[in-house]
């Protein structure tokens, strides 16, 4: 995930993410269609803003189709060279890239103001952790959350999960900063059809 202002450039590595799909309870999707839910219900590849609890931004991207409530939560970030936890939790990662309603509808794939970057090929072999969504109240029992299981920036580990010892964690690549927003070819090339 990266967000440019100017020639300062924020990254990191997305490390932990949520589902959610308009037939089951706890999508802002099921049962119903609004203004505030709106993005959710169109084009795939597009990141759904909202407030949560009246205190802090939420992001997810749109999956799946359009006129079709799906979205993946983006709960954590491991940043380079930041505090492991600053971006651990959906709250505190909208806050640190700086993330509001604003930018509610805007393409995640565009590379212009934030965007999410191709998967580093370094991260391709690294074991995921699949486990229960948190923070709601109905369909909790869903197993469609992720996380990173070489992370400690996660906002919260599944029962039986230990936080891996600072030195046999994930750390993210600088070298991985240099990379420019995609190009129209590759933006083609990863947008959901």
């Amino acid at each position: 995930m990266k967000r440019q202002e100017g020639d300062s450039l924020l990254w990191g590595v997305i490390v932990e993410t949520e589902a959610y799909s308009q037939e089951e309870p706890a999508c802002h999707g099921y049962r119903r269609r609004s203004p505030q839910n709106e993005t959710l219900f169109g084009e795939p590849g597009r990141f759904y803003v909202y407030v949560s609890y009246g205190i802090h931004h939420c992001v997810n991207v749109v999956t799946d189709r359009a006129d079709w409530a799906n979205g993946v939560l983006l709960r954590a970030v491991a940043l380079p060279g930041e505090p492991e936890r600053v971006a651990a939790g959906p709250g505190l990662l909208a806050r640190r890239f700086g993330i509001d309603r604003q930018m509610d509808g805007c393409s995640a794939c565009s590379g212009q103001d934030l965007w999410i970057a191709p998967r580093p090929s370094e991260l391709q072999d690294l074991a995921l952790v699949t486990t229960t969504r948190i923070g709601i109240a109905r369909a909790q029992e869903w197993p469609w959350r992720w996380y990173l299981q070489a992370s400690r920036s996660v906002s919260k580990r599944a029962k039986g999960d230990r936080k891996p010892l600072l030195q046999a964690a994930y750390h993210p690549n600088a070298a991985w900063a240099n990379g420019s927003p995609p190009t129209k070819l590759q933006q083609s090339e990863r947008t959901p059809s």
